[in-house]
């Protein structure tokens, strides 16, 4: 004879969601921001993709796409806005028209002076844990990436 019980509901409780811990971090990490990249005049995700562009400069589009973890459609936007504020450029790369390269100009090169470490958000983490807690980060999103890429 089957059993008329219902399953007990699962005992969800916020606190515990390892994403949502991820999340309210992240939105900590924004305020935190706020104040140097206002200052700046830059969003989170362009100053993001000025600092991949400091680190190697004349990148495709793709590459810095899949370094960002932007799809080039939300990328492109956001290159735009950045060209017309004069800190890069994007041109046909003359070996394979069909790729964009994108390359700082001067006055983007200039703005990495403008940034200070005081501007940088104190996590309160020491050094120890501070790499640990970037590297645990970096593993849990190589497999979210793997886990949804196994699901396509």
């Amino acid at each position: 004879m089957k059993s008329t019980k219902k399953p007990a509901a699962l005992d969800l409780k916020l606190s515990e969601f390892l994403c949502f811990a991820v999340y309210s971090s992240n939105l900590a990490f924004g305020k935190a921001y706020k104040p140097m990249l206002e200052r700046l005049g830059l969003t989170y995700t362009q100053y993001i993709t000025l600092v991949a562009l400091w680190e190697q400069d004349n990148q495709t589009v793709g590459s810095l796409g899949e370094k960002l973890f932007l799809e080039s459609n939300t990328l492109t936007p956001i290159l735009k806005k950045l060209e017309g504020m004069g800190y890069l450029l994007r041109q046909r790369d003359p070996e394979d028209e069909r790729q964009v390269r994108i390359s700082l100009t001067t006055e983007g090169r200039k703005l990495r002076e403008e940034i200070s470490e005081d501007g940088f958000p104190q996590t309160g983490l020491d050094p120890d844990d501070f790499e640990q807690m970037q590297k645990a980060i970096v593993k849990l999103r190589t497999n979210l990436i793997r886990s949804t890429k196994d699901r396509e």
